[in-house]
């Protein structure tokens, strides 16, 4: 049997997951990390896009859209606390579309540096968002 790690993925409404993982991929603030059980313990924000799930016993792995927050690795335990998180079944192609607009919309339209910060980051949110349901589409979900 494989070495296994407890993944808990929690946002300000929910938790999303909470269980055993092989390994775990996510995007970290300076790239992409990957966590496997043994990893030194870390802790670092997190930029908007997927958390990959490696899952015992199943070969296609668990996607979890998250929109930035932190993450930290412990001994055994990996923890994403996300600013938001979707599961990837969930994610909607549709209302992803008109909000990348609604942002790209802002970006134009902003008056100060805060509206302008705040209408790019909602605006690469929906981008990562995007990526990873053209990702899940690929994978035939």
């Amino acid at each position: 049997m494989a070495m296994t790690i407890h993944v808990d993925v929690v946002s300000a409404e929910e938790s999303i997951f909470s269980g055993l993982a092989e390994f775990v991929a996510l995007p970290g603030e300076a790239g992409e990390l990957g966590i496997l059980p043994g990893h030194v313990p870390l802790m670092t924000r997190i930029r908007p896009g997927e958390v990959r799930l490696k899952l015992p016993n199943q070969e296609v792995e668990e996607l979890i859209f998250v929109a930035g927050g932190l993450l930290e690795v412990q001994p055994g335990l990996v923890t994403v606390l996300a600013d938001t998180a979707i599961r990837g079944k969930d994610l909607d192609e549709a209302k992803a579309l008109e909000a990348k607009a609604k942002a790209e919309e802002a970006m134009k339209n902003a008056t100060s540096d805060l509206d302008l910060a705040k209408a790019t980051g909602e605006f690469a949110a929906m981008a990562a968002q995007l990526a990873a349901i053209q990702k899940l589409r690929k994978r035939g979900h």
